[in-house]
């Protein structure tokens, strides 16, 4: 039987406006990665209902911005971080939003560089040691499986070489393009047994905490960090890459996180990775 769920009111289509991406870091590089405002790809390829769960500002970031944005329009009433929209995230924003929830974990929503993000935290620092039973969320580290189901590697093989791939004080940054149709997945859209308080280890599709892409139903674990590939869409090669674990659903495989470090509290990406992003190009 197909699960159902209770869809979150959205925003009109008719309100939407895509980024007009404005960056130091490498502007042509970076809007291959960022949105087509010319095919207008945002509603051709998410539909109403993926198109509302995350709608762009016209204006795009600001010149080099690594700052990460709070994104709640049109949810500005119902997001816990509804009257942050357009504000830069902090960590302690999540930390107080997590220590009301029942498994520890908060996420949001955001905006970095003109391309949609979800920031997630999960309290792991303090319940990493503690059985999993209690259903607190932790991160856990993983081999990953290509889209054949092929092991491929670790995720500390990664991280290993490149240490800033862990999470940073607890926080996870996923780049907010699904890897079935490249549909934009905000956090907690719907209400159902996916994003419910909930949590179970392993990576499994029981339990909630999920980010759920309302398009076509693929969920991801953002508390399994594995090593994952992917394709370039431009030119078909072959890439390794940090990333969430796909937990059910049509995607092939899971999301690329985005590397963050903070500054202050402020959180920002880390712009080292841009070509693990390149399969929606």
């Amino acid at each position: 039987m197909a699960r159902e769920y209770d869809l979150k009111p959205a925003p009109s289509a008719g309100e939407a406006g895509v980024a007009s991406i404005s960056s130091s870091i490498n502007r042509r590089q970076f809007l291959r990665y960022g949105f087509n405002t010319a095919t207008g790809v945002l509603a051709a390829s998410l539909g109403v209902l993926g198109f509302a769960s995350i709608l762009l500002p016209p204006g795009g970031s600001s010149e080099g911005e690594l700052g990460v944005k709070f994104w709640a329009k049109g949810r500005e009433d119902e997001a816990w971080y509804g009257a942050k929209h357009e504000q830069l995230m902090t960590r302690q924003d999540f930390v107080d939003e997590a220590a009301k929830s029942n498994t520890g974990t908060s996420g949001a929503s955001g905006i970095w560089n003109g391309v949609p993000v979800v920031v997630t935290y999960v309290t792991h620092s303090e319940y990493a040691a503690s059985p999993t039973s209690n259903g607190k969320a932790r991160f856990q580290f993983t081999e990953g499986v290509d889209e054949t189901g092929k092991t491929i590697g670790h995720f500390e093989d990664l991280s290993d070489a490149d240490p800033r791939l862990l999470p940073s004080d607890n926080l996870v940054m996923i780049f907010g393009r699904c890897t079935h149709l490249c549909c934009i997945p905000g956090w907690q859209l719907v209400s159902n047994s996916f994003t419910e308080d909930s949590w179970t280890p392993g990576g499994g599709d029981d339990g909630g905490t999920k980010l759920f892409c309302i398009c076509h139903s693929s969920r991801f674990d953002p508390t399994v960090l594995e090593m994952n590939t992917n394709r370039n869409r431009s030119n078909g090669s072959t890439f390794k890459y940090a990333g969430i674990r796909k937990a059910g659903g049509p995607a092939p495989v899971g999301l690329p996180i985005i590397p963050v470090v903070l500054n202050g509290d402020v959180i920002e990406g880390i712009v080292d990775y841009l070509d693990w992003y390149t399969y929606c190009d």
